[in-house]
């Protein structure tokens, strides 16, 4: 059996249950799986030395749409709401096809894995010209990631009240019919599983109380994670009144749609009520406070949702609204943006890279991923804080305030998959190369 020892790292930040940090400490990997943590371990394996680093679990990114690498600052969405953003963009996504879905996802993967995530998942909700869920399981297969995508869906059109074009939209029928095939054809449950799949339709504007009620009768049938766009700014919460004569956390939970089996991205626009209702509920909520902040939509309130039990992830969300899928990141963003509302006691950089790890995999379900301790996976990402971003830094652990956001070494499984800060898994200069052509394409 395989193993490789992480030796002598400066400070292991473990994630575990008493948040242990150790220092001149070793993590060993075997057969994919952390077997131990401590000073002077040993190995017959593979040694790699991490003197001057920090070792951290990897992180998990809970809500992306990696589609949307191609349309990274388009023009006419730069400096638009929401449904003003959609509407420039939803065009421009009804052009796409399989190829486009393939590159894309492994641009966004490749980007989220220099960042330190070993796990992500993504919400896949437009299908055009013969695109599936399978061209970006495909492109993660290559890449090397832990992945949980999700079927998404859009089945109410423009002619029909909804913002997609009708081109974008399918028959529900369809949908659920594709939504059981993707789930039996590739969704593994078991612990260490490397892809789930789970069921999402888009949001309360785009598809009917009926799709939204049978997915949530349907994920439960197969075991599977339900995942959605909630309460994201104003408009979201003016439309679901309008509407549904509700506030959002009321819709989902008259359709079935709050439980540890459930995410929501965004929810910056959740009242007291709400908050409470998914605390009781142990409802998760990916935060995506970038492309938040991008859209001009709000600061999501991480800080009351953490002080009530909410399960929070984290969510880089579409390159399209974030423009950049850079995880850690999006952990500094976190902590700086309750911060800025709230104080500067209100978050700290160690409970913003909890969130951010542990946090991530709680959502998603994972309680074999998101720290280093024994039986847990091998998803380990290593940060050489011996260069000049962290020159001077009296507390290199605390990595959000001073430290490198390209991670030198990134394990998942216990397989390496970013070496020296460059990707092994696949040549990412010539998807790269690859991308920039098919975005030149779609410009055209």
């Amino acid at each position: 059996m395989s193993e490789i020892l992480i030796q002598n790292a400066d400070t292991i930040l473990t994630m575990d249950a008493t948040r242990r940090e150790l220092h001149g400490a070793d993590v060993l990997l075997r057969g994919g799986v952390v077997a131990a943590v401590g000073q002077g371990l040993t190995t017959t394996g593979r040694v790699v030395q991490a003197k001057g680093c920090v070792v951290t679990p990897g992180l998990v990114n809970t809500h992306h749409h990696l589609y949307q690498t191609l349309t990274r600052a388009v023009p006419g969405g730069q400096d638009a709401l929401l449904f003003g953003w959609l509407k420039t963009l939803y065009p421009i996504w009804a052009r796409f096809g399989p190829e486009e879905m393939f590159t894309s996802t492994q641009v966004g993967l490749a980007e989220l894995a220099l960042s330190g995530c070993t796990l992500t998942s993504d919400h896949l909700y437009l299908f055009p010209n013969g695109s599936r869920l399978d061209d970006t399981i495909a492109a993660a297969s290559d890449v090397g990631l832990r992945f949980h995508p999700t079927r998404g869906a859009m089945s109410i059109g423009e002619s029909d009240g909804g913002l997609p074009p009708d081109s974008l939209v399918e028959r529900e029928t369809a949908i659920l019919e594709d939504m059981i095939r993707v789930v039996d054809a590739h969704h593994d449950s078991a612990e260490g599983s490397m892809l789930r799949v789970g069921l999402a339709p888009c949001s309360p504007f785009s598809v009917s109380r009926d799709l939204m009620r049978n997915a949530a009768l349907l994920a439960r049938d197969k075991g599977v994670m339900l995942h959605t766009h909630l309460a994201e700014n104003d408009e979201d919460i003016a439309y679901s009144l309008a509407k549904f004569g509700c506030r959002p956390g009321q819709y989902a939970q008259d359709l079935g749609w709050t439980g540890d089996d459930v995410w929501h991205a965004h929810c910056v626009k959740l009242d007291a009520a709400e908050i409470d209702l998914f605390a009781r509920t142990r409802t998760g909520i990916a935060h995506c406070p970038c492309s938040n902040c991008r859209l001009g939509s709000g600061i999501a309130p991480v800080r009351a949702l953490r002080d009530a039990g909410v399960k929070v992830g984290l969510g880089v969300d579409g390159s399209a609204s974030n423009d950049a899928g850079n995880l850690i990141a999006e952990a500094r963003q976190t902590m700086l943006l309750q911060r800025v509302s709230l104080g500067a006691d209100a978050m700290s950089a160690r409970e913003a890279l909890e969130i951010a790890t542990l946090g991530g995999a709680q959502v998603l379900g994972r309680p074999d991923c998101g720290a280093l301790a024994v039986g847990k996976r091998g998803d380990v990402a290593i940060w050489d804080v011996s260069g000049v971003e962290s020159a001077g830094s009296w507390d290199p652990a605390a990595l959000l305030l001073a430290g490198p956001t390209r991670v030198r070494d990134l394990f998942v499984e216990g397989r390496q998959v970013v070496g020296d800060g460059q990707m092994l898994t696949i040549d990412l200069p010539r998807v790269v190369e690859r991308q920039n052509h098919l975005a030149r394409r779609l410009m055209a």
